[in-house]
């Protein structure tokens, strides 16, 4: 899967999120921000990291940085 492929999912639950938090009348704003960085994590953790090039070392771990795309 992409982030692009989930992206209108989570505009929806952004979106009913949203419409949830206008009908309070008292202080929301702890439950608003668990409720919007679940939003984000489900979907950020959907991503592929499209490996191009750049850390190469045989078998042996390798620090650094590599080229290529978060989708």
């Amino acid at each position: 899967m992409s982030l692009n492929s989930d992206k209108q999912e989570a505009i929806d639950k952004m979106k009913t999120l949203m419409a949830d938090m206008r009908t309070r009348t008292d202080n929301a704003d702890q439950e608003f921000a668990e409720r919007f960085f679940e939003i984000m994590f489900e979907w950020m953790i959907k991503a592929n990291i499209k490996y191009t090039t750049g850390l190469v070392a045989g078998a042996n771990p390798v620090t650094g940085s590599f080229t290529g795309n978060l989708e």
